[in-house]
């Protein structure tokens, strides 16, 4: 039997939250999105042995910044489910990874820049293994070190997803550098 994609199982249910992040009930990650309510989001990074940062480059079928660079690893929170889970699953779900730990990193507010989404920023570290990104999740990816991502955003900002522009311009993206 052919493994089903995300988009054809069951609907993906998220926690809608206060502007304080407290959850106030459950709904589909569609009408989170379709009404902008206050809602939860991961987002990984993975570094090669060189300490070079993995881009996924976000499949064509993604509503939202479809074909864009994004980090390494990014998803939704689903309803009841630990960030820290999150972030392990959407790891293994788009880029076939498994971490021996994950680190927190940052965290961004929501708001309309972020899709009304409040991200949570962990660090897988680096890895020798090489991403298998999933076809039904991602387009493809690269490792960048900081001085090509700091090329990117200079020169080619449109082609990043603004979590990707948030966190670099935070200083926070190539931690081991600071």
């Amino acid at each position: 039997m052919a493994k089903k994609s995300r988009t054809e199982t069951a609907v993906e249910l998220v926690d809608i939250v206060d502007a304080r992040d407290r959850p106030l009930l459950v709904m589909p990650l569609s009408e989170a999105h379709r009404q902008g309510l206050f809602h939860r989001s991961v987002m990984v990074l993975v570094f090669d042995a060189a300490g070079r940062l993995y881009l996924q480059k976000r499949g064509p079928q993604k509503s939202l910044y479809p074909g864009r660079f994004d980090l390494s690893a990014t998803g939704h929170v689903q309803a009841g489910e630990a960030r820290e889970a999150a972030a392990a699953r959407e790891l293994f779900e788009e880029l076939g990874l498994s971490a021996p730990s994950l680190v927190l990193i940052d965290a961004a507010p929501a708001s309309r820049d972020t899709a009304y989404e409040f991200v949570t920023l962990f660090s897988a570290g680096r890895t020798a293994e090489t991403p298998r990104p999933n076809p039904d999740e991602v387009a493809g990816g690269m490792f960048v070190d900081e001085a090509e991502l700091t090329a990117l955003v200079r020169d080619y900002r449109d082609w990043l997803t603004p979590g990707v522009v948030h966190f670099y311009e935070k200083k926070v993206l190539f931690p081991e550098n600071r």
